[in-house]
């Protein structure tokens, strides 16, 4: 095999799913064509781009094993809780249970593929909450950031069809943070790096920032959004793949995915 067949491989592989004898781009590989200021902004605060990589890859490994353990956990296992996570899943438990949140195991980690617009994905979970059944995607990010809409936009285009009643879609953010004891300060540590986080909002800021910090323990967050409107969210993610075909068109028509 020569180098480059190698390379495609690779692409291939990092890029997207083998379904059926097809190969199809992944979402979240898509998305990333978009521009992202707050990771931008994430690399500008660091000392040097292999400290902004090495904190990113251990963020995404955190991530991941938050994800791991909330997948058993939906499957109706009983997974070992690291204690590095603990608060992060004893919050997502308590919220579950308080929301009667239910899932269809079926569709945790379920491998999708849209054969009209020709892309594949995972999505984490089909939930019922509050009477409504959708997509649920869960991120472990800072904040509940726009893009998502674009990620979870695919998965509920794709899946609507098949799924009677699905017809909306949540992000479900998790985090742990230590807050401080005299004021509305959050202590957020990811990727071995201390992130001390002041409301601004109410006069609280001025306070918070003057303030000699005493932190309490680690505390698990859960936030929920709720996004119904996708059709909008819909057709700028059609835009991105076009987008991201036209960048990565040179490959694309090596492997047969472009004409």
């Amino acid at each position: 095999m020569a180098f480059n067949d190698i390379n495609i491989e690779e692409l291939k592989t990092s890029s997207g799913y083998e379904i059926d004898g097809f190969w199809y781009p992944r979402v979240t590989k898509i998305v990333e064509i978009k521009a992202k200021p707050a990771l931008y902004r994430f690399y500008a605060k660091m000392q040097n781009f292999a400290e902004g990589e090495r904190i990113k890859q251990q963020s995404a490994n955190e991530g991941t094993l938050i994800h791991e353990t909330i997948e058993n956990i939906l499957l109706g296992k009983d997974p070992e809780i690291p204690e590095s996570i603990e608060p992060s899943i004893r919050a997502f438990r308590e919220f579950v249970e308080k929301n009667h949140i239910s899932v269809d195991k079926d569709y945790v980690e379920h491998r999708l593929v849209n054969h009209e617009y020709r892309f594949a994905g995972t999505l984490d979970a089909i939930a019922l909450i509050e009477g409504k059944l959708g997509v649920l995607d869960i991120k472990t990010s800072q904040e509940i950031y726009r893009d998502y809409n674009l990620q979870t936009s695919a998965y509920l285009a794709t899946m609507r069809d098949a799924i009677r009643g699905l017809d909306t879609r949540w992000i479900l953010r998790i985090d742990q943070v230590r807050l401080c004891r005299h004021c509305d300060a959050r202590l957020r540590s990811k990727g071995g790096k201390d992130q001390v986080k002041i409301p601004w909002g109410n006069g609280n800021g001025v306070r918070a920032k003057n303030c000699n910090h005493e932190w309490g323990p680690m505390e698990g967050f859960i936030e929920l959004k709720e996004s119904p409107e996708w059709e909008n969210d819909f057709s700028a993610f059609l835009g991105a793949k076009r987008l991201w075909e036209w960048e990565n068109e040179g490959w694309l028509k090596k492997i047969g995915y472009l004409p």
